[in-house]
């Protein structure tokens, strides 16, 4: 399995994210970098409608997923069998890209429908693929990439980062604890998700703020007591990233490679997963969201990702295989904070563990929904669905690390490999969209979306006239 996923990331995914990522860039004059401060505004816009998906919320689901254990465990695993180095990958990741992460979303905008029953609104990749490129078997092979991406290989990993945190405490029994740990995590999961996408929804907007914040403000507090080696974690950065000791073992288990696995598997740019939730937002404009959603991408990345990254280099804890994933961050902010080191990482992988499961198991409702005809399934299937969804969370905190991860990575790039070619095919679209953006903005209007102002069928879409 550890094969396949070596193969699968070098060269096949390394060459379709950088390819996809750098075409993007340059077709929408790196959007990623020029609109950044429209991002900014177009997030603080609330729906027109009370009780409708605002775009924070939007963002906050998406975010939900993204930002998770990947961040302290996939980070440190990077570094860890990588090399420092892979930090600098994981940036060059988030940069390029996030144009993909913000035509993805825009076209989820474009090509959403109605949820007559809600008042809302529902979309994502199985629906441009499907519209626009009329394939409904490649939407549902998505679909079902998709399902079993979140709903079995990011949770089963999920559930195991979890559980490895608690690893470096002496009440720690590696035959009956994780067992335990997953018993709880399963029975949390089950009653957080019965409640169903909307109580997923409150749950993710108050928690991910909270968490994110508290992250980073202890990697500030890290940095600034150590301010003074900052220089050195930099020089050790970059001069990683491009020495030939990082490859001299193969490219397969290089800093660029783990980089961009480890950087891949926490922002899930170009994945198709965070269409999903932007599809779900109500706004004026397709761009819009597309705009916001970059956001999610940088906040996920340059910001958590690389807090994790500067904890453990700049700590001075030597870096050992053995150590690789939580563990690691664990023993690097002990030589800092004492006991409360080791203990705020355990707490934190709790909050970042939780919401990303239940921004998986959305991710898979909203799946299964178009499976079923655009329907939610009946309550008795969702029933044991959400069994063995919890199910699932359990065995995952007793299987191996090498199984998890590769699991994972193989899931995961399976949906990198359905949406980012059919992103190339339909992006035209999304660049129409925006050049309309912001001929009306510089028109000094809000700008408003019509279907024939990018040149389609307003016939061929469900939301937009």
């Amino acid at each position: 399995m550890t094969k396949i996923d070596d193969v699968m990331y070098y060269p096949i995914l390394i060459v379709v994210l950088a390819v996809a990522g750098i075409y993007f860039s340059f077709r929408t004059k790196f959007v990623q970098l020029r609109l950044f401060p429209e991002s900014i505004r177009a997030v603080k816009e609330k729906p027109g409608e009370k009780g409708k998906v605002s775009s924070f919320q939007a963002l906050m689901v998406s975010t939900a997923s993204r930002v998770g254990t990947g961040n302290i465990v996939g980070v440190s695993t990077a570094i860890v069998l990588g090399g420092p180095g892979a930090a600098f990958w994981m940036w060059v990741l988030a940069i390029v890209g996030s144009a993909t992460a913000f035509i993805e979303s825009t076209l989820a905008q474009i090509y959403k429908r109605k949820d007559e029953k809600t008042g809302g609104c529902y979309g994502g990749p199985a629906y441009y693929i499907e519209t626009a490129l009329k394939s409904k078997f490649l939407a549902g092979l998505f679909v079902v990439c998709l399902i079993l991406t979140y709903g079995f290989g990011f949770n089963l990993l999920c559930s195991y980062n979890l559980q490895s945190t608690f690893s470096v405490y002496g009440f720690y029994n590696p035959s009956v604890t994780p067992k335990i740990i997953g018993a709880i995590i399963a029975l949390a999961v089950f009653i957080s998700i019965v409640g169903g996408g909307k109580s997923m929804i409150r749950v993710t907007e108050v928690i991910v703020p909270f968490m994110g914040v508290a992250y980073v403000l202890v990697s500030i507090i890290v940095l600034v007591l150590n301010i003074g080696m900052l220089p050195e974690v930099f020089r050790m950065i970059f001069t990683d990233a491009f020495s030939g000791r990082s490859f001299a073992g193969g490219l397969a288990g290089s800093c660029l490679v783990y980089g961009i696995k480890r950087g891949l598997y926490s922002n899930e740019a170009g994945v198709g997963s965070a269409p999903n939730a932007a599809a779900s937002a109500e706004v004026s404009h397709p761009v819009k969201q597309g705009l916001v959603q970059f956001l999610s991408v940088y906040i996920d990345t340059l910001l958590i990702c690389s807090a994790t990254a500067f904890m453990i280099l700049i700590s001075g804890v030597a870096i050992k295989p053995d150590m690789a994933g939580a563990p690691m961050v664990q023993e690097s902010l002990r030589s800092i904070f004492g006991s409360f080191g080791p203990l705020f990482i355990t707490v934190a992988m709790i909050m970042f563990a939780f919401t990303t499961l239940i921004g998986n198991l959305y991710y898979c409702e909203t799946g299964l929904s178009y499976l079923n005809g655009n329907k939610k399934p009946s309550d008795g299937f969702m029933k044991i669905f959400y069994v063995v969804a919890a199910l699932v969370v359990f065995f995952g905190a007793i299987i191996s690390m090498e199984a998890a991860w590769a699991l994972a990575d193989i899931t995961m790039g399976l949906m990198a490999l359905i949406n980012i070619p059919c992103c190339v095919i339909l992006g035209g679209v999304a660049i129409k969209a925006l050049k309309d953006y912001e001929e009306q903005k510089k028109a000094g209007k809000e700008p408003e979306f019509h279907a024939k102002s990018v040149g389609l069928n307003p016939e061929d879409l469900d939301y937009w006239e």
